[in-house]
């Protein structure tokens, strides 16, 4: 099901079809994504897609997509907004893409359409938390124009960036 369509993406549900779960699963395998993100995952691929289900079905401003290019291929990454753990009501954006998509601006056009997304939905502000030296991500932050909130472990038991966007004005 599709959710957003930019110049270049589509976003729709990540599916527990064997091509997505084949991608996520190099994906999250590769040592160069997983090490910004605390390790691989913990279940499966087929549980981590209906987590992301069930986080889409509690609030339906929240999920996480799979970042379709529109001219074909394989998927991307993921792009996500979710409730941040441990956050009251704050919801934190996050996109995870796969070495063979990096450096094409993926990241950044993806979260800006979920971003706008999300204000329109009525979201006043959306955090982004980013390991130290990750600088490919630093950079997105920069790009949308996220405010930088210094170093964090208020969310996840580990010191992050912490980043944050609000609204605009209307």
């Amino acid at each position: 099901m599709e959710l957003l369509c930019t110049g270049r993406l589509r976003l729709r549900a990540w599916t527990t079809v064997d091509a997505d779960l084949a991608r996520l699963a190099d994906l999250y395998g590769r040592d160069e994504v997983t090490r910004w993100l605390g390790g691989p995952p913990t279940v499966s691929m087929r549980e981590l897609v209906e987590r992301w289900q069930r986080v889409h079905e509690l609030d339906p401003r929240h999920g996480c997509w799979a970042i379709d290019p529109v001219d074909g291929g394989r998927p991307a990454g993921t792009v996500l907004l979710k409730p941040l753990p441990r956050g009251v009501g704050e919801v934190e954006v996050g996109w995870h893409l796969h070495p063979d998509s990096w450096g094409r601006g993926y990241a950044t056009e993806a979260a800006r359409a979920v971003l706008d997304r999300a204000f329109g939905e009525g979201l006043v502000e959306v955090y982004a938390v980013v390991r130290p030296g990750n600088e490919p991500s630093l950079a997105v932050c920069r790009r949308l124009g996220m405010e930088p909130l210094g170093r964090t472990r208020r969310w996840y038991d580990t010191e992050l960036e912490a980043f944050r966007l609000s609204a605009p004005a209307d």
